[in-house]
């Protein structure tokens, strides 16, 4: 069960009521594990597709939404920085610190899943974080460590690879050669 707390909570399902905490209703949520997290709707407001889902009623009267394409280990993430965005909405220096050092000790994978989760509860600043985290992981890595890392075949021929090279000459100037 994560941290969050669970308490009655009204009827209503308007998203008005993030502005007022008193009547900040919490939200279920079911991973795809079937692990159970209460979470203030405030905190969700950045998941466009919660919030879809609240407006169409699927959290009415204790209801809850289940996340299919979303494990617990990253949901419990996604909620952590969710959670620390809502605290520190109104505190811009200190968001850009914490966004800095969120994935510091997370693996390569864990990444990738945060951009999937993301992606499917559609929370833009997420994504566009995680995206930025594994270009900087990437950049500056030859080709053939990029096709490792993401497992992707090589399906040019030995002539049209160099054919790419030699009109792309430009993008491989910065390349590490010693990773």
């Amino acid at each position: 069960m994560s941290s969050f707390q669970a308490k009655p909570s009204s009827s209503t399902s308007s998203f008005e009521l993030e502005k007022n905490p008193e009547l900040d209703i919490k939200i279920v949520l079911k991973s795809s594990d079937n692990s159970i997290h209460f979470v203030k709707k405030s905190v969700i407001a950045k998941s466009v597709t919660i919030k879809n889902l609240i407006d169409d009623g699927c959290a009415d009267n204790g209801g809850i939404i289940p996340l299919q394409n979303v494990n617990k280990s990253t949901l419990l993430s996604v909620l952590h920085y969710l959670n620390i965005h809502a605290e520190l909405s109104d505190e811009g220096s200190e968001i850009k610190v914490f966004d800095e050092n969120f994935t510091k000790d997370f693996s390569f994978e864990k990444k990738c899943d945060l951009i999937l989760a993301a992606n499917y509860l559609d929370i833009k600043e997420l994504l566009d974080l995680m995206n930025q985290k594994i270009a900087d992981f990437i950049k500056n890595k030859q080709v053939e460590e990029v096709r490792k890392i993401f497992n992707i075949a090589n399906d040019f021929t030995v002539e049209e690879e160099a054919a790419i090279r030699n009109e792309n000459a430009w993008a491989f100037e910065d390349i590490n050669k010693d990773t």
